[in-house]
């Protein structure tokens, strides 16, 4: 089993799977190559089945039920990675890569992007495209199935988006990132909505940077994301959202250590009153590699900033834990629980749910 290999998957967990990716066209300027995964996956939480009025402009829940089910969130993903010589040192590239689920309604493309590859300059791409705020939330966000509760809040302009303009640059051991997202042209057409024919888009920017000291095992990161929201919430439009992340992480041969902190403005939803605030929140994870199997866990908390009296309510509050066993390069196991410690009577079950996981993933 190659060990390298394993240090990749917890350092992301997410990754698409392109390092197993197959060259299935390649010639003295241009390739092809074809990656991805098939991943089976079972959940079981607490399910929460809403019933609302029938007026969409003053909808009301009239009964909820909940119940403890598995539920199959199996997915595929397939990836499509080319690239041609432009000049020297320089190449045109092209990623698209489409998610489908066992529930075809949630079916994606998450990436959809071409752009131009400069080995000494850095790489800048235009579509659906990574923000900059994934390479700090990734410091985090090493878990076989649970997510980043802090990193997974990220504004939409510093996450994965569309009409995306890119650049990923690293000059020895520091990285940079910049992204900006532009003014789109969608509109809401529910006729029903009292926001009707008001655009629906964020558009901004997001920057970070990180930087690996040395050969110490640190590595240190910081970023800033700003957006304009332009859908209407709560009568106002056109508000502003910021977000800071600073992140840092130490690898000791086996064993991994990450933490995240975060302060945002108007980025995130109160639980309890669903009414827009600020936030700030912090997350710690570890990892250990024993052979062939790796052990991570995840601590997360975030609360609001709205309330000047010092009382908030909590946004994110939640312990995960998982294993995972990599039978070869190819293809692994893995079970995740999370205990959610959400206060069930403020933000109801469902929010406050505990999830256990299981999943077998093939990587091609």
């Amino acid at each position: 089993m190659n060990k390298n290999l394993i240090a990749l998957a917890v350092a992301a967990a997410t990754f698409s799977g392109a390092a197993s990716a197959a060259t299935v066209y390649s010639d003295d300027t241009s390739s092809l190559a074809i990656g991805g995964r098939v991943e089976a996956r079972a959940l079981l939480s607490e399910n929460g089945n809403t019933k609302l009025a029938d007026d969409a402009t003053n909808q009301q829940i009239i009964n909820q039920h909940t119940s403890n089910d598995v539920t199959d969130i199996s997915r595929v993903r397939v990836n499509i990675d080319a690239k041609t010589q432009i000049a020297d040192g320089v190449q045109g590239i092209g990623y698209f890569e489409r998610e489908f689920t066992a529930n075809t309604s949630n079916d994606e493309n998450r990436y959809l992007y071409a752009g131009v590859n400069s080995d000494k300059y850095g790489q800048i791409v235009y579509g659906k495209a990574d923000g900059s705020l994934g390479m700090l939330t990734d410091f985090t966000d090493i878990m076989a199935y649970a997510g980043s509760v802090v990193g997974g809040s990220k504004l939409a302009v510093a996450d994965r988006t569309s009409n995306n303009l890119a650049y990923v640059g690293t000059f020895n051991n520091l990285t940079f990132k910049a992204n900006y997202v532009f003014d789109g042209a969608a509109y809401n057409d529910d006729i029903a909505s009292k926001n009707f024919g008001q655009k629906t888009n964020q558009s901004g920017f997001s920057t970070a940077a990180k930087y690996a000291v040395g050969d110490t095992g640190l590595a240190l990161g910081v970023g800033y994301a700003q957006q304009k929201d332009q859908t209407a919430i709560n009568n106002s439009v056109n508000q502003t959202s910021k977000q800071t992340f600073a992140v840092a992480s130490y690898t000791m041969g086996d064993l991994y250590f990450g933490g995240l902190y975060k302060y945002g403005h108007r980025d995130a939803t109160n639980l309890v009153n669903g009414d827009l605030t600020d936030s700030q929140g912090y997350e710690f994870a570890a990892a250990y590699t024993m052979g062939k199997a790796v052990f991570t866990t995840t601590y997360g908390f975030m609360k609001d900033e709205r309330n000047t009296s010092g009382a908030y309510d909590e946004l994110a509050n939640a312990l995960s834990v998982d294993g995972t066993y990599y039978f070869n390069s190819n293809f692994r196991t893995y079970a995740s629980y999370t205990y959610n410690m959400l206060d069930k009577n403020k933000v109801g079950k469902v929010a406050a749910s505990d999830q256990i996981v299981l999943g077998a993933r093939y990587d091609f």
